[in-house]
């Protein structure tokens, strides 16, 4: 059984929200507020991390999307909309790698193909390093403000903050792990469904070399970019960010 945390709200053709490392799903509020008027919004927490902080947590890709696959199986949704930030990027093209037929549209936001980020702040064996050397509340505290331009002076900043507070060393490491062996470029041929890339042009954890090769290899996909917006455009331009993805998925 899936025991995750996930919020369930609205009605309609549903929508997967699926967040990234040191995420949770509060990290969607602005989203959940917006699209629950329109659909059934579903947005987990991955085990280890936010709401789930309890959950055991999951040292690969794969597993993480099995886990969200059989949340969606209990709770009998068959075909959805889905997006995925960052590592949750990761996590969608490994659910669209098992089950795509059951995917309706994907969006693919601030995210890449291969796990150890080439052209990352820094590589995940220094995260790793840096979290085993100081611990987990100082890289809790280093790694998020990376995110935002205005790092951690941004208004939406106590959401990162938020989703912290009661994350483990092992749970952050684990994740860590998973991205770093994780390769879903030679799959990006594969993938069929209508895709949107989201990527904002001052992000530092993924280069826009990383959403090209997104855009460039999965054949129906298009890309669009936010202009002075970093790794958390939805909670930096999070009206123009939900308007986009409105007009998509509509």
């Amino acid at each position: 059984m899936s025991n995750i945390y996930v919020d369930d709200i609205g009605k309609g053709f549903p929508l997967v929200f699926v967040h990234g490392y040191l995420g949770s799903s509060e990290m969607w509020c602005l989203q959940k507020n917006y699209f629950s008027k329109y659909c059934r919004v579903i947005a987990p927490a991955i085990p280890g991390f936010g709401e789930s902080h309890n959950a055991k947590s999951l040292n690969s890709i794969n597993d993480m999307a099995k886990n969200i696959i059989e949340m969606l199986n209990q709770k009998k949704i068959n075909r959805f909309n889905l997006i995925g930030h960052s590592m949750g990027g990761m996590i969608v093209q490994e659910i669209t790698k098992i089950i795509g037929h059951r995917v309706n549209k994907l969006i693919c936001f601030a995210t890449g193909s291969i796990g150890d980020i080439p052209g990352r702040f820094e590589t995940m064996d220094e995260t790793r390093d840096k979290l085993k050397k100081d611990g987990a509340k100082i890289s809790f505290s280093r790694v998020p403000p990376k995110w935002f331009v205005n790092g951690n002076k941004d208004k939406n900043y106590f959401l990162c903050e938020n989703a912290v507070i009661n994350v483990s060393l092992e749970a952050a490491d684990n994740a860590l792990l998973a991205m770093k062996n994780w390769r879903g470029i030679d799959n990006l041929k594969n993938i069929e469904n209508e895709t949107l890339i989201i990527w904002g042009d001052k992000d530092i954890s993924y280069n826009f070399d990383q959403v090209d090769t997104l855009n460039k290899n999965i054949k129906n996909s298009h890309l669009e970019i936010f202009k002075g917006c970093c790794h958390n455009v939805h909670l930096e331009q999070p009206d123009k960010f939900n308007i986009l993805i409105k007009n998509f998925l509509d």
